[in-house]
């Protein structure tokens, strides 16, 4: 006997599955369990591609990839450690930054926020932030005027617009504030300049201004109190910027993303992988379902294998006949599930805010989350990875009641019928 025969055979009794109701609602379950297990993990590991692009896209382009803070005395030769900076390998380039903690003033109460002075030419070097506010925006950055640039969120939180002046409170300077005594707050008026929307809780946290009116507020004269940089590869930025730290002279802080934002990363690993396994699981379940359909149309075609055994068909065909059968169950489910899951991996993005215009429910809120929105990318690794499993699985699932398929004895077949 050729091979062709037996997966002619395993083809036929695929397609006479129907004369049975109850093993063709079993072959039908064990399909869509598939398929839908398929569909679904596909789905979330796009939405898990898409979180870590975003991560690094939006996060981590304006986010630091690594920091010197100042300790005691602010960075007074930082021109020489920003061109030093760009002399080690996998630094892109350094700029730097005045930090500033302070409270802005709003009917009612205050909101906290990060104001970084940023000098934009030097800045658009380590950061994206250009590409998510107008060119206007980034120009107003420029000298040393009282200009400050928000993010959007903060901006409708607080009901201010661009062209707006607001009050921005200091702490009081070390100095003036002794043992037992409370310094004065200061004060300060600035004009909205512009506004920046990242798409999350940047908006609503952080403020820029011109470098040299940033160091006039906090008296540094020409000086900074932080040196950022920006690395060629991410995961490399912790010892990269060690490794720049121990060139300085002075005392500092050093940090990197991985210690501000690292969290986000790491738990979108732990649910990539959660998600795998719990969706690998319900694909195996669906793909067991095959061992039921078999058992059953093993004995309901063990008259037809007896006569096809006593006309010289081997025991070893037999085995491939069920498992052809079997296995087709695995590759239509799979197939089907791999379509549907990139239609939808595809299309995430609008769908979720289609459904979000329905309901009037935000799935992400900006103000919590570092994106408002749910992004999908779809990676072939990830539909090749999914599909194998599901295929091995339900290649798997049909080895036992094909064996047992082949142990059936002709003669006890063709008497019991």
């Amino acid at each position: 006997m050729s091979w062709p025969l037996p997966l002619t055979i395993g083809w036929r009794f695929y397609r006479a599955r129907e004369r049975s109701g109850f093993v063709s609602f079993i072959s039908f379950a064990s399909t869509s369990g598939i398929a839908l297990g398929v569909a679904v993990l596909i789905l979330v590991l796009s939405a898990m591609n898409g979180f870590e692009t975003e991560l690094e896209k939006r996060l981590l382009g304006v986010v630091p990839h690594g920091e010197l803070l100042a300790a005691d005395t602010p960075f007074t030769t930082w021109p020489q450690m920003v061109e030093q900076a760009s002399g080690i390998e996998g630094i892109v380039a350094a700029a730097p930054n005045v930090k500033i903690q302070g409270l802005l003033q709003k009917p009612g109460g205050f909101e906290g926020v990060q104001i970084t002075g940023i000098e934009p030419d030097l800045e658009a070097k380590v950061s994206r932030l250009p590409q998510f506010m107008s060119a206007e925006s980034w120009q107003s950055l420029q000298g040393d005027q009282a200009n400050i640039v928000m993010g959007q969120g903060i901006l409708d939180k607080m009901g201010l617009k661009v062209g707006d002046a607001v009050t921005f409170y200091l702490p009081p300077p070390k100095s003036q504030a002794g043992l037992g005594q409370i310094g004065r707050a200061r004060s300060h008026t600035l004009t909205i300049s512009g506004s920046f929307s990242i798409g999350g809780e940047l908006d609503y946290a952080n403020a820029y201004v011109p470098l040299k009116y940033a160091q006039s507020l906090m008296g540094l004269g020409d000086a900074v109190n932080t040196v950022r940089i920006r690395v060629a590869r991410v995961f490399e930025a912790p010892s990269l910027v060690r490794l720049f730290g121990r060139q300085q002279q002075q005392l500092m802080y050093v940090s990197d993303w991985t210690r501000t934002q690292g969290h986000l990363y790491q738990d979108i690993q732990m649910v990539r992988t959660l998600m795998y396994l719990v969706l690998a699981l319900v694909i195996a379940v669906a793909c067991f379902n095959i061992v039921s359909t078999l058992v059953m149309a093993v004995r309901d075609k063990a008259a037809e294998i007896a006569i096809l055994m006593t006309m010289g068909l081997k025991r070893r065909a037999v085995m491939v006949v069920f498992i052809v059968q079997g296995a087709l169950n695995g590759v239509v489910g799979a197939v089907i599930g791999g379509v549907a899951g990139v239609l939808l991996a595809d299309n995430l993005s609008s769908l979720a805010a289609k459904i979000e215009q329905l309901t009037g429910h935000q799935f992400l809120s900006a103000d919590v989350y570092f994106i408002d929105f749910l992004p999908s990318r779809i990676e072939v690794h990830d539909i090749v990875l999914v599909i194998a499993t599901a295929l091995v699985m339900s290649l798997f699932a049909t080895v036992y009641p094909a064996f047992r398929a082949s142990r059936i004895a002709p003669a006890e077949a063709l008497a019991g019928r």
